[in-house]
């Protein structure tokens, strides 16, 4: 195992402690508004086909309508009443006068009948930004518009009964993050009591339960500091803020757990508590140590992804774990080291509580597990596989539903849209077409080839339109429409909004928007992105050769982070796998004990996504979790990072038995004693260990945003897992059936005739 220098650690305790104090006290601060900076969307590192649809619109129209906002409003009256006619100009001048704005489009400007629900008394208008604020994560500008819309409708007489909310990308993304810190916040004021309790429970004592508390909480308050500092220089994705906080509580208060406990251990066996201080960080150090190189692993696998999201996670998960792991090895041991005796204050709480930690029952149980291997194997086994099966129908995708809070103002908004059928305008796809330089898509040939491609793509049923300069007039052929284009300049000044949103002002760049109809879902966006690229491929290679035709939008952008991340997935396993463990054979110097150790974490793993299907792709028990049906589809960031964050957490349970049982096997040369010995020794740490955690990344299963619900649920479900079924019964049955062979090729310990009391 590793060697950590306690001794240094424990003669500088003062300084050791005022030091983390110190790091505490810097980066509060940063911590207390982390999620300013951090964003909803990712985007890619390497080059998508969706991020080069963007730059091209970004890059091609002065004042391209590439992201946009939405206006929904509700009124009393029909949208042609005085009093509605007069609500909406209002809202649109005061809208049209923010300087972020570059230009609004409604029913009044275009009188589309899109823009109108069929009671006629909803309608819409879309406010497109400026190009220099779609960039920027920390300048949102949703909550200034909707103060604006505010003022606006205070100011007007007669305004009762009328509603206004905002939706869009912008809108979507901020709601989601103010929500998202807000649920994260909630769920820590959960966590934390329940928390305590069963630390309180684990130690018998109230002094001994705060201080993982303190270490748990000093973790994720530094990490969010430094990912603050590091959101100045990269794009750090909503996600770090949950994954830290459920990550920083979970292994800061467990890791402090196994050092508490090793402490009180050397305490009652006559140590001082300097040297019980030492002689903890020298064991239970180490196996944290080890156990927090696991859990790295996984997080820097994520660093290597090609996108933001799970790039930033990545770096968050590495922060985080570091921070907890030092301050368990140095702050809590310093603060043991002066505390001594007084950790178990008060005294008549442990005697009240002595019963739960008689070994009795643990004792039984590894006994009968030792008598029983192949029982105990052939039922953990088949609970694995049961649990396994629904794993095999997942399907990977854009949730159906339930992808936004239902209880945003945006997500409202969205299914407003949706109801009046107008979702599709909001999100559709940009098909972008740029023509060879000196070429001008209104010329006859090109014409041509851009109504070919337009009526192809439309010929498919879920698509309801396709907007762009060959679809203006509806029915003309193309000949109708090399004539109607003839003077090119006088239909442009005739609907400049048009053509200012879909043609570039060198005529080389057009844009066609493929708006679907309302029953598709965003998994069904994904599929319809798939068959226009390979209508693109088919027809537009033929009828506008030469020309660059790109998909953009958000399906597509999904679509394109699907790709990648299902690409980069086998290599991600594949090493998160071969290091971990690499590392395990170099801790315990065996073959069989990291092999056996990564394939019963697959196992668990496995088992946890099987229910994960169950619960949220197929609706078993959705409801307890605030869903509203089934989401038919896992979102595809959900198993990487789940897999990153939960392989390395689960392996922690696995780490502290292996090492108690070595210990006891380098004294002994007794496999089966020292299994049954380990098992019994850690069998109530372990288990409230894994309480917490439970508890921790449970709370976060109850959240407002799904994505975090699926990670909080899968990490719960997995840990649970681990700590019974992989812990408790796989693990010892086959430590019990490899014998000595478990620790070889190292230096396997000689029988000797030593004294030890069998368990009975």
């Amino acid at each position: 195992m590793i060697t950590l220098p306690g001794k240094h650690v424990i003669r500088w305790r003062g300084w050791v402690i005022a030091a983390w104090a110190a790091l505490a006290l810097l980066f509060v601060p940063k911590a207390t508004h982390v999620q300013r900076v951090l964003a909803v969307r990712g985007s890619a590192v390497e080059r998508t086909e969706s991020a080069r649809a963007t730059q091209l619109i970004r890059d091609a129209f002065p004042s391209p309508i590439d992201e946009y906002l939405a206006l929904v409003v509700h009124g009393p009256v029909r949208y042609t009443n005085p009093r509605f006619v007069a609500m909406l100009d209002s809202l649109s001048a005061a809208v049209a006068r923010e300087p972020y704005i570059s230009q609004v489009i409604s029913v009044r400007t275009i009188g589309e009948s899109t823009f109108v629900s069929s009671d006629r008394q909803t309608t819409f208008f879309i406010a497109a930004l400026t190009p220099s604020r779609t960039a920027e994560v920390s300048d949102n500008v949703v909550p200034d518009l909707r103060e604006a819309v505010n003022g606006t409708l205070a100011r007007l007489p007669r305004a009762d009964g009328f509603d206004v909310k905002v939706t869009g990308n912008a809108a979507l993304d901020y709601d989601v993050r103010t929500i998202s810190t807000a649920d994260t916040r909630i769920a820590e004021q959960r966590a934390v009591p329940l928390t305590l309790v069963v630390l309180v429970l684990a130690f018998g004592a109230l002094v001994a339960a705060t201080l993982p508390i303190i270490v748990g909480v000093l973790a994720i308050t530094i990490a969010l500091g430094v990912v603050a500092v590091a959101a100045q220089f990269q794009t750090m994705s909503v996600f770090v803020l949950n994954i830290t906080t459920m990550v920083g509580l979970g292994v800061g208060i467990d890791y402090s757990l196994l050092i508490v406990t090793r402490f009180r251990e050397e305490l009652n066996r006559g140590l001082s508590p300097a040297d019980a201080a030492v002689r903890t960080i020298q064991t239970a150090g180490s196996a944290v140590v080890t156990s927090g190189l696991t859990v790295v692993v996984g997080f820097a696998a994520l660093i290597l992804t090609p996108r933001t999201e799970t790039r930033s996670v990545g770096i968050g998960g590495l922060i985080v774990v570091a921070i907890a792991v030092l301050l368990a090895t140095t702050f809590l041991p310093a603060c043991l080291a002066i505390l001594g005796r007084n950790i178990d204050r008060p005294k008549w709480l442990a005697r009240l509580l002595a019963w739960i930690h008689t070994p009795t029952g643990w004792e039984r149980w590894a006994r009968s597990l030792g008598h029983h291997p192949w029982r105990a194997i052939l039922g953990g086994g088949l609970a694995a596989a049961f649990l396994t099966f629904p794993l095999t129908q997942i399907k990977i995708g854009l949730p159906a539903r339930n992808w936004f809070p239902p209880d945003a103002e945006s997500a409202q908004a969205l299914a407003a849209l949706r109801d009046m059928g107008a979702s599709g305008v909001i999100q559709p796809l940009r098909v972008v077409v740029q023509l060879p330089n000196g070429e001008s898509a209104l010329s006859g040939r090109r014409l041509s080839g851009l109504k070919a491609l337009c009526d192809s793509i439309e010929k498919d049923p879920r698509v309801r339109e396709v907007r762009g300069v060959a679809t203006i007039r509806p029915g003309l052929s193309t000949l109708q429409l090399a004539m109607y284009y003839s003077d090119a300049d006088s239909v442009r000044n005739r609907y400049a909004a048009f053509f200012n949103a879909y043609l570039s002002a060198d005529l080389q760049t057009t844009l066609m928007d493929v708006i679907a109809v309302d029953s598709v879902s965003l998994t069904g966006m994904m599929d319809l992105t798939r068959h226009v690229r390979h209508t693109i491929a088919n027809v537009g290679a033929q009828r506008l050769r030469g020309a660059e035709i790109l998909v953009g939008g958000f399906a597509a952008s999904s679509l394109d982070l699907q790709q990648h991340l299902l690409q980069r997935f086998p290599g991600i396993v594949a090493m998160i796998l071969g290091v971990t463990a690499l590392m395990l054979l170099i801790a315990f110097r065996s073959v069989l004990v990291p092999l056996k150790a990564v394939v019963l974490n697959c196992v668990s793993v496995a088992a946890a996504f099987g229910i994960t299907v169950l619960v949220f792709q197929h609706g078993y028990g959705s409801n307890l979790f605030g869903l509203e049906g089934p989401t038919e589809a896992i979102f595809v960031v959900v198993p990487v990072l789940v897999f990153a964050t939960v392989f390395g957490l689960s392996m922690d349970y696995e780490v502290f038995l292996l090492t108690r049982i070595k210990e006891v096997f380098d004294k002994t040369g007794r496999n089966d004693y020292a299994t049954m010995e380990g098992l019994s020794a850690t069998a109530s740490t372990i288990t409230f260990a894994a309480l917490i955690m439970i508890i921790v990344f449970g709370n976060f299963a109850f959240t407002r945003v799904l994505a975090v619900q699926f990670i909080g649920f899968g990490l719960a479900v997995a840990v649970f897992l681990d700590a019974t079924l992989i812990r408790m019964v796989l693990v010892p049955a086959i430590m019990h059936i490899a014998g000595r062979w478990n620790w070889w090729p190292g230096v396997r310990a000689p029988r000797r005739e030593v004294e030890v009391e069998e368990i009975t």
